[in-house]
């Protein structure tokens, strides 16, 4: 059975760089973050995003999650993707297979993020997961 946590992350630092800016307005950038909460303690992911001229993206990601999830503590590591359309971002992950340690070793799942500038400086994140003991 599946279970699920629903909370806010605090985004404590955003380092977005761009690495290549193209002449039509479009560029390529890279973001290392930092994020903290409750029940996920800490949190870092790193960021491939692609800008259009107009402002919207799209981006990939890789997210280290340290949490209690169930009693359960460790860290475990979710692979996403997502687009920006101008007022949202929408960003789905799944966890990576063999990822988890210490209490979260064998957690399978996903995650999703929805968020607009109205939620910074929170990122909200939803887990849905398994355990496989």
């Amino acid at each position: 059975m599946s279970e699920i946590l629903e909370t806010k992350l605090t985004i404590d630092n955003w380092d977005e760089k761009p690495y290549r800016e193209l002449p039509d307005g479009t560029k390529f950038t890279r973001a290392e973050v930092v994020l903290s909460g409750t029940d996920v303690t800490a949190a870092t992911f790193e960021a491939l995003m692609f800008y259009r001229a107009d402002g919207t993206s799209s981006y990939v990601t890789v997210m280290r999650v340290e949490a209690t999830l169930g009693g359960r503590t460790g860290a475990f590591v979710l692979r996403g993707e997502g687009a920006y359309d101008g007022t949202t971002a929408h960003g789905t992950s799944e966890i990576v297979a063999g990822s988890g340690t210490d209490g979260l070793a064998g957690i399978a799942g996903t995650a999703e993020s929805v968020s607009t500038h109205a939620d910074y400086p929170f990122m909200p994140l939803t887990v849905t997961y398994t355990m496989d003991r």
